[in-house]
């Protein structure tokens, strides 16, 4: 099996950016970024939901193309709401080596 990183959610994202005002017919992508963030967000809700159920009722691969589907709805919330993949990761690289309770008490 080829060995695949997570560099494939830059591409996934560079795509969904190129569905941008593409026709909401021709695209589920195009067809989410037409509905808003509030629309947006709520699928990424129920594919929390989907997420979770498969985490406590499913065997592995359920779980893996739940996960699959709740980071693309990820990535399509960020896309709509203009923020970069590069962004989520300098805020989770500036986290590293913190722990995190450390982490949560420094946002209060």
């Amino acid at each position: 099996m080829k060995d695949i990183d997570a560099t494939i959610l830059d591409r996934l994202f560079a795509t969904i950016e190129s569905r941008k005002g593409a026709d909401p017919s021709s695209s589920w992508t195009a067809k989410l970024l037409s509905g808003g963030p509030e629309k947006i967000a709520k699928k990424l809700g129920e594919e929390s939901t989907e997420t979770i159920i498969a985490a406590l009722s499913q065997d592995g691969d359920a779980l893996a193309n739940e996960s699959a589907d709740l980071l693309y709805h990820l990535l399509v919330l960020w896309a709509a709401k203009g923020i970069a993949p590069g962004d989520v990761w300098r805020a989770l690289e500036s986290r590293e080596g913190t722990s995190g309770i450390e982490e949560k008490e420094s946002r209060n």
